[in-house]
């Protein structure tokens, strides 16, 4: 049995497609962090249309609190499969990679008990082959009391026993405009600079430029993001200012204490 994980929060525009392509799991678990948008109204009306989704889906409304890890282990908790696959609102599942995931759960001697997966990241009606998103691999299906998320933010799943690799990649299509990208920077850097607030780490104005500049210079040159065209500048320029943000509002918390 697997066992589908979804957080979401004002995500009406990818819930949609997003459990269209969960639909061959056995159990789709969607924890809400209290929508102000018409995401639990698409997943309602998503069930009165679908009788498989009606029949599987499972909506549950919980506070983030900043917490990714706790929130994606009150998933696991809640799970009944014996294969817990994490996937996020805006990502899609491949009829390759869901194939390949049946494949491998049904496989009685499969001597893993987790796997990454690559992901394929789509900004602006371009695939991005270069940059920070080329070569991203993620452990999102496992099998269930294997481990745990640890991390408010940029979370892991860290799971005890032996790990493989999938081949079929996930598809993600995050921040389609610039003005949803920018959004999603201030709310994550918030959350990342409290992260490091609570582990003791400060910032300075040398490591403000350093990791602000660094960044670029890793992403759009080292790991050839120019070759991406605008789409692939655009990227490289809003994580640095990521990088920028977090570590201002680092120095920010400190100076308030």
């Amino acid at each position: 049995m697997i066992s589908a994980v979804v957080l979401t929060r004002n995500e009406e525009k990818n819930i949609g497609d997003c459990l269209e392509s969960l639909k061959w799991c056995d159990e789709i678990v969607v924890i809400d962090d209290f929508s102000e948008d018409k995401t639990v109204e698409e997943i309602k009306n998503l069930k009165i249309k679908s009788q498989k989704l009606n029949s599987k889906v499972k909506i549950l409304e919980r506070h983030l609190i900043g917490d990714y890890a706790a929130q994606r282990n009150y998933g696991l908790s809640i799970a009944k499969g014996e294969w817990i696959f994490f996937v996020d609102s805006d990502e899609r599942v491949s009829p390759s990679l869901r194939e390949e995931i049946i494949q491998l759960s049904n496989n009685p001697i499969n001597q893993y008990d987790g796997f990454y997966i690559k992901r394929r990241d789509f900004i602006w009606g371009r695939e991005l082959r270069y940059g920070e998103t080329a070569n991203i691999k993620l452990l999102r299906l496992a099998r269930k009391n294997i481990g745990e998320w640890r991390g408010k933010v940029h979370e892991v799943w860290n799971v005890k026993g032996e790990t493989g690799e999938l081949k079929n990649p996930l598809l993600h299509y995050p921040h389609q405009t610039i003005s949803e990208f920018l959004r999603e920077i201030n709310y994550y850097s918030d959350l990342r600079s409290k992260e490091l607030y609570d582990s003791g780490i400060k910032s300075n104005f040398l490591s403000i430029v350093i990791y602000t500049k660094g960044k670029f210079i890793i992403n759009y040159f080292i790991k050839l993001g120019f070759l991406d065209g605008i789409p692939g500048l655009v990227l490289a320029l809003l994580m640095s200012f990521h990088s920028f943000l977090a570590r201002g509002k680092l120095w920010n918390l400190w100076q308030r204490k």
